[in-house]
Formats: structure tokens, sequence, C-alpha cells
């Protein structure tokens, strides 16, 4: 029985890790319809605001509260300074933000250097039966949950959300209305950035942090976004939960390289039946 426990809560935080890394995505190219290639880097930079509060005696808790806002801030004045020229321009955008993640990995190298940093694991194991659980990995599934939560809410029962809906589906309309749709870009992409800060900050306890970092998750997150399809908290969610536990089972029965290979094999194959992601299904059922 208690190994039975175990082996649920590691696939929920293998789920909760896939969810909470591919939210800021989700927004941003799901909603927005920017590539973002430079979303790993964004997520590295949520880490190394753990390594660098934690250096700095704010501590592992602290990293983690400061690292949306950092991150937002740098999202946003990317937004202003390269994404607002680009958008509805494919191509030009994956080669923009592409640039942009070889320069803000050899800043972060330049600045901090090529070393792995890390932090220590904070709050420790709980003994389950015969076996120890990681009491961090549960605040990873509450972290997830209350964030997907949070950004629900927000788009579904905030004037901000509804403005914001709005205005990726007829900026022009909303324009006509009194409201500055650059304005609204501006903050949707500085929020999907944020939410990326908050997933690598949330997960540097469990991992080497070093400036090369996001290329680790990148394809993981791109692929969860494009499984989930159009509709961005049903279908990342129900994306995150399928290909989550395809890899976690994989890996335990395995190795986390073959979880990989599985994960993405299953995403071929559901793009394969389903072109337009996993929502594509319901809503051509509804």
């Amino acid at each position: 029985m208690e190994f039975l426990f175990v082996t649920l809560i590691g696939v929920a935080f293998a789920i909760a890790s896939l969810v909470l890394l591919s939210l800021g995505l989700a927004i941003i190219y799901g909603m927005m319809g920017v590539i973002n290639l430079a979303q790993g880097e964004l997520i590295m930079l949520g880490a190394y605001t753990v390594i660098l509060s934690s250096a700095h005696g704010l501590g592992v808790w602290g990293g983690i509260v400061l690292a949306p806002f950092v991150v937002g801030a740098i999202g946003l004045v990317i937004e202003r300074c390269i994404i607002r020229f680009l958008y509805g321009r494919l191509l030009d955008t994956m080669l923009a933000t592409w640039g942009l993640s070889l320069a803000i990995i050899a800043a972060v190298t330049l600045a901090l250097g090529p070393t792995t940093e890390g932090v220590a694991t904070p709050l420790g194991h709980v003994a389950i039966g015969d076996y120890a659980l990681s009491v961090y990995n549960l605040f990873v599934i509450a972290a997830a949950a209350v964030s997907v939560g949070f950004v629900w809410a927000l788009f579904n029962f905030t004037k901000f959300g509804l403005i914001a809906r709005g205005t990726m589906q007829n900026a022009d309309m909303v324009a006509a209305l009194g409201i500055h749709p650059p304005t609204i870009y501006m903050a949707t992409f500085a929020l999907g950035s944020a939410l990326a800060g908050l997933a690598g900050a949330v997960m540097a306890p469990l991992t080497g942090v070093v400036p090369s970092l996001g290329l680790a998750y990148i394809a993981k997150v791109f692929i969860t976004v494009t499984v989930g399809g159009a509709a961005i908290f049903g279908g990342t969610l129900g994306a995150g939960v399928f290909l989550g536990a395809i890899e976690s089972a994989v890996s335990f029965i395995s190795t986390p390289i073959y979880g990989q290979v599985a994960m993405l094999g299953c995403a071929l194959l559901v793009l394969r039946i389903a072109p337009q992601g996993i929502s594509g299904l319901w809503r051509r059922r509804g």
C-alpha cells in the first residue's frame, strides 16, 4: 500500500512539474500565437533568481517569491524591445527569440560562469512505511495546482482576463472600445514570462542550475503546449496529465531517457490522430 501511494505521488509530481513549466508558454504561444524560443531561458532566469537570493541571504523561499517579478519584468522589456515589432510574423519571431535565447545564455555565462550551481532541497522527507517521500515534491504539486487555478480565475473572472481574451481574438474591436491593445499584449507576455520564472524557481532546488538549463526544458514544454491544443487551460492540463504520466511510468520501468522518448512518441501519435491537439478532440465532438 505504501509503495502504491509513493508511486502515485511520483506520477503526480511528474505531471505537476510538466504543467507548471508549460503554463507560461501556454499563454505566450497558445494564447498570443508567439513562438518564443527563449522560453527555456526565462525558466533558467527564474532558477538563477533562487541561486542569487540564497547567496545573498534571502533563502530559497525568498527567491521563489521574487522570481515571478524579476522574470516578469524581463519579459516586459523583451516584449517592448523585440516582440512588439514581430506580431504576425512567425518566422521573424522564431529567429529573433532564438537569437535572444543565445544572447541570454551567453550573458548569464559571462556574468555568473559556466559552473553548475545548486541549493539544498528544503522541507526534508517524511517516512511512508519503508519509503522516504520528499515534502518538497508535495510543494511542487501544490504550486502547480495553485498556479493553474490562479491563471484560470484571472482569465475567466476578472476584467483584465476578459479584455486580454478579447484582444487576442479581435484587437480591432477592442481598440474601437477605447482599449490600447499593445498594452494588453505587453501585460499578457509579461504574465507568461512571470509564470516561466516561477516554474524555474520552484524547480531550482531539484536540479543543478547552469546557463543552458532552459535547453533541458524547452522541448518538453513546447510538446506539451502543442499537444494540448487551442484550449489553453484544459488542453495544457490534459496534455500535462497524459504526457507526464507516460514519461513517469516508462521512466519507472526503464530509465528517464526512455521516458522522454516515450513521451515524444505519444505526442507524435496524438498529433497524427488529432492535428489540433487534445482539446481539438472534445471541440470536434461538441
